[in-house]
């Protein structure tokens, strides 16, 4: 019987905060206080196809004070730390020499909002964590679902029933993760992706980082953090 090898898979880590809701009530408190300021706040260099309905913050989020940010921003690292680690086979004593660098922003997303697809440049791996799922339509069962696109792109040139109903992880379809609050995903930023229409009431929320890493040799004085 011939083998079956998962040859050219993709890593996706998913974790969920611990207690998560008082957290994800003062992240939301402080995130729709600071929506209420657009010109101290919003992102002036959208790159993307972003709803009218959909707000984005600017790339500085996990630079904020709040205890609350530096809280999600340690569970996020952590995590993120820890799939680099098992990914590359890096020792602790390895992973002691790399940091994080990274942009780091919200998105607040209302009845009709969504996030065209894309992917991010210049990083290597993305993470969205959700605060908020809002009260989606029941009569919309994908409302504000961040969908992954499948990247074998050659993969339903010809298809007929030796492969029309492959099963995961060689399937052709995307793949679709309905947020619970509290939950993190994280992937690689060349993955396309996008978050489509959320139909209902309340706030989607989510944060949302890009991450790439240097050894703590390569670091110029002002990449330290203090």
């Amino acid at each position: 019987m011939a083998q079956i090898k998962p040859l050219f898979a993709v890593p996706i880590g998913e974790a969920f905060m611990p207690d998560a809701e008082k957290l994800n009530a003062e992240l939301k408190a402080l995130i729709l206080e600071r929506e209420r300021e657009p010109e101290r706040w919003r992102n002036p260099y959208q790159s993307n196809q972003v709803a009218a309905d959909t707000f984005e913050s600017d790339f500085t989020f996990f630079s904020w004070p709040e205890p609350c940010v530096r809280t999600l921003r340690d569970f996020c690292w952590s995590h993120l730390a820890h799939l680099v680690a098992q990914l590359n086979g890096y020792t602790p004593a390895e992973m002691d020499q790399i940091v994080i660098q990274s942009h780091t922003w919200f998105h607040v997303t209302r009845h009709g909002g969504y996030f065209g697809n894309h992917n991010h440049a210049m990083a290597s791996w993305s993470g969205v964590y959700c605060v908020s799922t809002g009260e989606s339509d029941p009569a919309y069962p994908m409302s504000g679902v961040l969908r992954m696109l499948n990247p074998m792109m050659l993969a339903n040139m010809f298809v007929d029933p030796g492969n029309f109903r492959i099963r995961q992880p060689y399937g052709m379809a995307a793949h679709h993760v309905h947020f619970r609050p509290g939950q993190l995903i994280l992937f690689p930023s060349w993955l396309i992706h996008e978050v489509l229409p959320f139909y209902g009431s309340g706030e989607r929320i989510t944060i949302a980082f890009n991450c790439w890493f240097k050894r703590a040799s390569e670091l110029r004085p002002e990449e330290i953090e203090r």
